[in-house]
């Protein structure tokens, strides 16, 4: 389990410090570390991460929105079931709206907004030389949602954004996966080239594998981590 130095963190450094909890009990929940129906004490993990119950609360609230834990009315927080099939299903959908999104994004994409495509997507080259992880995977998320405000369409890219937060913690895991991340960036690439010559319907092909590749590498990780707890 992740290791926290010690000391409370007030304001806009409490905040930061609720999501490095969020983010490392996500990655625990879906490598394992937690069965389904496992209780989660507030104050046990503001002791194991240094930190008061404030910014522990809020980690358990967001994980609650994304559906990785549910939170019982005077009865605590439970790490909440999330089968293979589930997984999938969501992972599926995901796909789905991913490559209606790119497609329609294809045709309407403004210059400026492919400037700043294509400039995100360069960025992430030293990223993924880096192996760095934690950062491609906020790039990620600046990518993706830069394809669904390019649909000029805001109640798609709305729904596009609400799917994507309930498999935030999912989405992030699968990059941990041996080289996932050089292969994404592959896929973005694939994906780039597609926009670049206007062909939505590759591009939302293109888009949807890119999908159910990081749907594969969340259950390779989830069965070789398995073990370990």
């Amino acid at each position: 389990m992740t290791d926290f130095p010690r000391g409370d963190l007030k304001g806009k450094e409490q905040g930061l410090l609720s999501d490095q909890i969020r983010n490392a009990l996500a990655d625990e929940i879906t490598a394992g570390a937690f069965a389904a129906g496992a209780a989660l004490d507030e104050q046990d993990l503001a002791d194991r991460f240094g930190a008061s119950r404030t910014p522990v609360r809020e980690a358990l609230r967001q994980l609650a929105a994304n559906g990785l834990v549910k939170m019982r009315p005077r009865r605590g927080v439970v790490v909440a079931r999330m089968t293979p099939e589930r997984i999938m299903d969501m992972f599926e959908t995901c796909a789905e709206i991913e490559a209606m999104c790119v497609r329609l994004a294809t045709y309407r994409i403004t210059p400026i907004e492919r400037s700043r495509l294509m400039e995100l997507h360069d960025s992430s080259r030293a990223l993924v030389a880096a192996k760095d992880v934690d950062g491609y995977d906020a790039f990620n998320t600046q990518f993706h949602e830069a394809i669904y405000a390019a649909t000029h369409n805001g109640f798609m890219a709305e729904q596009a954004i609400s799917v994507r937060a309930r498999l935030k913690a999912f989405r992030r895991a699968q990059l941990r996966h041996a080289s996932r991340v050089e292969r994404s960036r592959e896929e973005h690439d694939s994906i780039m080239t597609s926009i670049a010559q206007g062909d939505g319907e590759e591009a939302a092909r293109r888009m949807r594998a890119h999908m159910m590749n990081a749907a594969g590498a969340i259950g390779a990780y989830i069965a070789e981590h398995a073990s370990e707890f």
